[in-house]
């Protein structure tokens, strides 16, 4: 049987996933220009958000199937989320 308040915490850990992922793409992209090593701060950056986003979709889903899925849910609608609100924000450029 499905239990609604696992499906939910579930969620919400996936909500959680998604925000340090692509807070922290955000972070690392932004750091890139001044970077000594971008490569190395691009590849270190993929490792760490993706290693903590799986470890967090493990301890959410509980062997449950589904709760991964809500999980997946939660991380998915934050993307969808982010992508629409920095498309409709102007891109703030610097002059010199």
């Amino acid at each position: 049987m499905i239990s609604v308040p696992y499906l939910l915490v579930a969620f919400f850990v996936g909500v959680g996933a998604g925000l340090f992922y692509f807070g922290g793409l955000w972070w690392t992209v932004r750091r890139l220009p001044s970077a000594r090593h971008p490569a190395l701060l691009t590849f270190g950056s993929f490792l760490l958000r993706t290693g903590v986003s799986l470890v967090a979709f493990y301890f959410a889903s509980g062997g449950h199937w589904q709760r991964i899925l809500a999980s997946l849910l939660g991380f998915i609608i934050v993307r969808v989320f982010l992508v629409r609100r920095m498309r409709s924000s102007p891109a703030k450029t610097t002059t010199n």
